[in-house]
């Protein structure tokens, strides 16, 4: 599993001629490392004593982002998954016209089906703004930082995957579901920008604070 590799070894296959993992798989490890932030930043505050009116509230932040972060991790390697079964699609024969239906058949459902996993990046972008949004107000300001660049990374996975949502779009017959999901993209952009600008007036604010 991707997941499970070294930081070098993911590199390494990411940095190769292999057209996956590619940039979905990208999208999810940003949203993953993003998701990690949070919980660091929960981790930072849990424990110290000026923020024992916010432990609880931690905790359960900690215990969302945690799950979030495995929630990422495994988009990693469905998106190279998922993947890997549009170019078994292809492979499909042929040469008669039945073969020829079946593969186009075949081609447009994992074509759909990678459509869907960056989609659910993007999803789960939106309830992990949400978690870094409470952590910039109440977690420890000595990581106002790490949050600030928790936000970014997360709205940078958003945007991420919405190109990888776009590039499968543009192979799909379906309109309807073109539709659909591109108002879906849409609206999932916008809300990822706005949480994201607010997050990080939150952290400049918080950082102004500090420095004064």
């Amino acid at each position: 599993m991707l997941s499970e590799k070294t930081v070098k070894k993911f590199l390494d296959e990411l940095a190769s001629n292999s057209p996956a993992p590619g940039g979905g798989s990208v999208a999810a490890l940003a949203g993953a490392l993003g998701a990690a932030l949070t919980s660091m930043v929960c981790n930072l505050t849990i424990g110290k004593q000026k923020y024992a009116a916010v432990e609880g509230e931690m905790k359960t932040l900690l215990t969302k982002s945690e799950e979030l972060r495995r929630t990422f991790s495994i988009l990693i390697d469905q998106d190279t998954q998922a993947f890997n079964k549009v170019i078994e699609a292809y492979g499909l024969p042929k040469e008669t016209d039945d073969q020829q239906a079946l593969r186009s058949a075949a081609i447009q459902a994992a074509t759909k089906e990678a459509t869907l996993v960056p989609l659910s990046v993007m999803n789960h972008v939106i309830d992990a703004l949400a978690l870094t949004k409470v952590v910039a107000e109440k977690g420890n300001v000595n990581s106002m930082s790490d949050a600030g660049v928790s936000a970014l990374i997360l709205h940078a996975a958003a945007e991420s995957a919405a190109l990888n949502v776009q590039i499968n779009l543009n192979s799909i017959k379906d309109s309807e579901f073109i539709g659909w999901k591109s108002d879906e993209v849409r609206s999932l952009l916008r809300t990822s920008q706005s949480m994201k600008d607010e997050i990080m007036e939150i952290v400049k604010q918080s950082l102004e604070t500090s420095k004064a």
